[in-house]
């Protein structure tokens, strides 16, 4: 037997490694019953529509490189879906969960069954319905360990703990965005923020339910924080303590310590924290970050507490009331944008450099005038007119009767058109006073069609129509990196001079910062439909959305896989 060269002795060591880490990978099976169940908070029961009983629901942890196979019954009385939010769903996009993009609803009664494999991930991301308002209950943690065997890149915490933020309705969330569709206007503000399902000490009928996370003196623990909140970016921190930030979205970041946090909906953020403190109990607190202007807002604040072992026991009928941190304003951009500007990637990383399909995209609300056959009640808002919003002013319609990715994949007419603009359609001054007449956007289920490994940039731009505002853009299917962000209106000729093509941090999820813009690049090797929306819902509701749709490459790996036999039917 003639000796391998270096080149063979290379491909030989790399396939051994592949071997030796799918014999590593494990298979991950659950069952979701999707239900009512009676749930209590703010002195009131509601039937919360739940996984499996529980709000929130199951926490999933896995390895990277592991397969999660989850059957997915639907028991309550709405159409459903599930999103993996943040996996990266290579050549599985029938398991990616939006309504009406990658699949039909799971309608009740039905079940689907969602598989997919976690593929070079590691970090914290989460589940949750893409239907409606569902999502307001419906979701849950996801934890992805690296491979048996390998180690964080940071010192191994003690103890791992997940910080779920929600929002909480007194009433059927469902019923709350039905009457916003109804009347064009604004939907109800949610009357409590919850750290995993519950409001904590600061609410009425709370106190008794306030969330405990241990901790004691000298540990090092980490906290997996997940913004789930429907409508609301928030502000996240623990009082007296320092959190060192080590990831974010499922991707290790080069480390820097913070007192504060602020996560968009969707947004994850892997954190360190160190018992340094006298023994002693302390609140976690968390509460909005509000950038919109003249716009309501649940301006509560919920709580956690976190509890050293070693605190000493209070006398008999007595309680150690925690210590309150010290949060900042609603409206602090200054403290965000602080933040955002301290991410960056561990080490160098391979940014595309030469752009094929070079986007910009204008992000904002709208008001659409009233049909004449409108009464008065379906015309609520502002003077008479009903809330919409859009990009490059396309306001997102989805399809009813099919999703989008069977139309692609089988050839479908009729359905979408791959005619969205890559630029907006006129150019104005985005950030400043922008005519009445850019108001009303055009409705349309528009796609923006991308060749198999095309080199893409985005570049994300706030408008003022309305009111400005920070918005969380998430992208299906893909991370990116954000390669820049900035206030005002994006200028090529000098913005350009800022992008950071060496560490810049890996997301899926970025949070355009108010009256400002953000840019984002990536590869686009994963074929198959994917929509990048605004993760606040009630701009999705109104249509802040597009979709991607991404041409199969050469060969069987670089297409989409075939449809699986249970796909549910529309």
């Amino acid at each position: 037997m003639e000796p391998l060269n270096a080149k063979s002795s290379s491909l030989f060591s790399f396939i051994c490694l592949l071997l030796l880490a799918s014999a590593n990978a494990k298979l991950h099976e659950h069952e979701f019953v999707v239900q009512a169940t009676p749930t209590k908070r703010l002195c009131s029961t509601h039937n919360a529509i739940t996984v499996n009983g529980q709000y929130p629901g199951p926490t999933l942890e896995v390895n990277n490189g592991d397969t999660l196979i989850i059957k997915v019954t639907n028991k309550a009385q709405y159409n459903l879906t599930i999103h993996w939010h943040g996996v990266r769903q290579i050549r599985t996009g029938w398991a990616d969960g939006p309504e009406f993009v990658t699949q039909c609803p799971i309608r009740p009664g039905e079940s689907y069954t969602y598989r997919f494999t976690i593929q070079g991930q590691e970090g914290t991301l989460w589940w949750h319905a893409h239907s409606s308002w569902l999502r307001a209950t419906v979701y849950g943690a996801l934890i992805i360990r690296p491979r048996e065997g390998e180690a964080y890149p940071f010192p191994k915490p003690k103890r791992e703990s997940v910080v779920l933020l929600g929002e909480w309705w007194d009433a059927n969330p469902i019923d709350v965005v039905r009457e916003a569709t109804r009347t064009g206007a604004a939907p109800n503000v949610s009357d409590a923020y919850t750290i995993n399902g519950h409001p904590g000490d600061l609410y009425k009928c709370s106190s008794q339910d306030t969330v405990i996370v241990p901790i004691d003196s000298g540990e090092t623990n980490l906290l997996r924080v997940i913004n789930a909140a429907l409508n609301q970016p928030l502000f996240f921190t623990v009082a007296n303590h320092q959190l060192t930030v080590v990831g974010a979205d499922a991707s290790y970041l080069k480390p820097f310590t913070t007192k504060v946090i602020m996560l968009g909906p969707g947004q994850t953020t892997d954190v360190l924290i160190t018992g340094d403190q006298p023994p002693s109990r302390y609140y976690m607190a968390a509460r909005a970050y509000q950038s919109a202007q003249n716009a309501g807002f649940d301006n509560t604040t919920t709580t956690a507490i976190l509890q050293y072992k070693s605190a000493p026991c209070p006398a008999k009928g007595a309680s150690i009331k925690p210590v309150m941190p010290l949060l900042p304003a609603y409206n602090d951009t200054n403290t965000v944008t602080a933040f955002s500007r301290s991410f960056r990637s561990p080490r160098k990383v391979e940014v595309p450099t030469e752009i094929d399909d070079s986007l910009f995209y204008t992000l904002g609300l709208g008001l659409n005038n009233c049909p004449p056959n409108f009464g008065p009640s379906q015309c609520q808002g502002p003077n008479g007119t009903r809330f919409a919003a859009s990009m490059n002013n396309v306001s997102f319609v989805l399809p009813n009767n099919i999703s989008i990715l069977q139309a692609h994949h089988h050839g479908i007419p009729g359905v979408f058109t791959t005619d969205f603009p890559a630029n907006p359609p006129v150019k104005f001054d985005y950030t400043g006073n922008v005519s009445r007449s850019l108001w009303q956007p055009i409705q349309g289920t528009k796609a923006y069609k991308l060749k198999f490994g095309s080199r893409v940039q985005v570049v994300l731009q706030d408008t003022s129509i309305v009111t400005p505002e920070n918005h969380p853009i998430h992208l299906h299917g893909y991370d990116f990196y954000i390669v820049a962000e900035g206030f005002g209106n994006f200028d090529p000729k000098k913005d350009t001079s800022k992008f950071n093509l060496v560490d810049p941090p890996l997301r899926n999820t970025v949070a355009v910062p108010v009256n400002g813009w953000a840019v984002i690049r990536f590869v686009a090797d994963n074929p198959g439909v994917w929509i990048m929306h605004c993760h606040l819902d009630v701009h999705i509701t109104w249509g802040l959305a597009t979709v991607f749709v991404v041409e199969n490459g050469f060969g069987a790996l670089e297409a989409i896989e075939s449809p699986p036999e249970d796909l549910p039917l529309c």
